[in-house]
């Protein structure tokens, strides 16, 4: 299990209008995780949408590749408190993976290689505000940071963006995932340092 560390101190910015109340900013990518970094070769990774109903649909890597990608530019914000401007990610909006899924669903819970999983209300993910990336600055993602794929939903505290992506599974209700069952807040959003179960 990661170390939750509420006292990460960065170099101080709180004049800066980009920088969420709390928060630090640093030049780093400090790499937390939850467990163990999982390897997942490119030629074994699947992705996996399952509606609520049970219907699946999944993409393998070079179908992953073969969508439109899109360059994403986005400040992101970790819920140890540190922040970084403007970091560069390359990947598929959420959007391309629902676009043929019919379902009356609220929620999403994001599975990840290793068994972690968030949960989401599924507009969180929609109308171009998450991506699955496989890139970052430039390079192929490395598995320390989520590769060789990884959610990215850049308005919401960073453990949302769950590393080494394997699926989503739709859902009519709310499932906790790993740190909201730990006690992080349900929804996560940064400016409203919405941090731990009662924030």
């Amino acid at each position: 299990m990661g170390i939750v560390n509420r006292g990460f101190q960065g170099r101080g910015g709180a004049d800066e209008p980009r920088l969420p109340p709390g928060q630090h900013l640093t030049d780093d990518f400090p790499v937390l995780s939850a467990s163990v970094t999982p390897l997942i070769p490119k030629d074994k990774w699947e992705f996996t949408v399952t509606s609520e109903t049970g219907v699946q649909r999944s993409w393998r890597w070079q179908d992953l590749l073969a969508l439109p990608s899109e360059s994403v530019v986005s400040d992101i914000h970790c819920v140890t408190r540190w922040s970084k401007f403007g970091t560069r990610w390359e990947g598929v909006p959420v959007d391309a993976f629902l676009a043929d899924v019919t379902t009356a669903a609220t929620h999403v819970t994001a599975t990840s290689y290793g068994g972690y999983t968030t949960n989401l209300p599924l507009t969180e993910l929609r109308d171009g505000k998450a991506w699955i990336v496989y890139r970052y600055d430039g390079q192929d993602l490395a598995a320390l940071h989520g590769g060789p794929a990884r959610l990215l939903v850049p308005h919401l505290y960073f453990w949302k963006s769950a590393k080494w992506l394997n699926g989503l599974r739709l859902s009519l209700r709310d499932e906790p995932g790993f740190w909201e069952r730990a006690g992080y807040h349900n929804h996560g959003d940064p400016w409203r340092e919405q941090r731990y179960e009662f924030d």
